[in-house]
């Protein structure tokens, strides 16, 4: 793929589609041309990129010719149905859905741990959710030195994770609450302004946990190779516009320190530590929102672990950008390098 590459966004007037073209932009990615694909609704439509108007067109699965690169992030239901038509007309589809995540043939990929995976696609590159990545950026260099055996995370979710119509709903919810008007909510099925309420995926009825926790379990398992980590996951969505944060305990094999923490995070790619116990300042969703990294605080030893081998810490990341289009536009700027190797 040694020319500039012919790229396609299927999904491009949602909230990440958005962040695809500002990612693109801010990062000087190379696009020799760039397809906006869309639900037949927005067809016709226009969206501004490098100076120029780009048509909306309707995704089919004839929208992939000439196509090098597919970004989707469209639900998955339309990954299933239009990748692979754009694999079949030569593209890499790099996905941001769930659908082919646990595809043992599929890369499920963060180029801070596992870049080396890229190489062996078949034709398609999965993004993991977002609530894991924020997790395992910073779990993922201390698991290297120390092996970590067990975590513990709850997540506080941003609408972000839901679209941009939640997005809006949740503006629109609290507009209607400050000013005693009823509201009837529309995307989340529960009342979104001033609450906080567990994610809304579905839940297993045999264990119990819902959609978006089975995810971080099994993709974690996964992206570290290691199907006997123990991992619970309690994940909660909060009144927050955008940017997600975590509150995770992990034990490790061996005794590990706070001081030893900071020292390997401080050193760590896409990982910003924000950890100021005098001033009481830590990881916050309106520091981590537009930001790249990772940022890490609240870094102490776990007092319940009487043995030392577990650390709690408290993290926050930009959904819409290293929760997914800035992860999956990582991994398209490796894709030369893959291809050349």
């Amino acid at each position: 793929m040694s020319h500039e590459p012919v790229v396609a966004i299927a999904g491009v007037t949602g909230a990440v589609g958005a962040e695809f073209i500002a990612t693109m932009d801010r990062r000087t990615f190379p696009v020799g041309k760039l397809k906006a694909l869309a639900s037949a609704r927005s067809a016709g439509k226009t969206i501004d990129f490098r100076g120029q108007k780009v048509v909306i067109e309707e995704l089919t699965e004839k929208s992939f010719e000439g196509v090098d690169i597919a970004l989707f992030s469209a639900g998955a239901g339309i990954s299933r149905k239009f990748s692979p038509a754009a694999v079949k007309a030569g593209a890499v589809v790099i996905d941001n859905s769930s659908a082919f995540r646990m595809d043992p043939n599929v890369p499920l990929v963060i180029p801070e741990i596992n870049a080396g995976r890229i190489r062996e696609h078949r034709g398609i590159i999965a993004v993991p959710n977002c609530s894991a990545i924020t997790a395992l950026v910073p779990l993922w260099p201390i698991h290297r030195q120390n092996r970590i055996k067990r975590v513990i995370l709850s997540t506080y979710q941003a609408a972000s994770g839901a679209g941009a119509a939640a997005m809006e709903e949740l503006v629109e919810s609290t507009r209607a609450h400050l000013e005693g008007r009823p509201f009837t909510p529309k995307v989340i099925p529960l009342p979104y302004a001033f609450n906080v309420f567990s994610h809304n995926t579905e839940i297993d009825p045999e264990t119990g946990y819902n959609g978006e926790e089975t995810k971080v379990i099994k993709e974690t398992r996964k992206i570290f190779e290691d199907v006997q980590i123990a991992i619970g996951v309690t994940c909660v969505r909060v009144p927050v516009l955008r940017a997600h944060c975590e509150a995770i305990t992990f034990e490790c094999e061996r005794p590990i320190t706070e001081h030893e923490v900071r020292a390997i995070l401080s050193k760590a790619p896409g990982v910003k530590i924000v950890d100021d116990r005098a001033k009481n300042y830590f990881p916050m969703p309106i520091d981590a929102s537009g930001q790249d990294d990772v940022l890490v605080g609240r870094i102490r030893r776990d007092l319940s672990d009487a043995s030392g081998h577990s650390i709690s810490m408290f993290v926050s990341a930009d959904q819409l950008l290293k929760g997914a289009a800035l992860n999956a536009i990582q991994i398209a700027e490796l894709l030369p390098e893959r291809a050349m190797a």
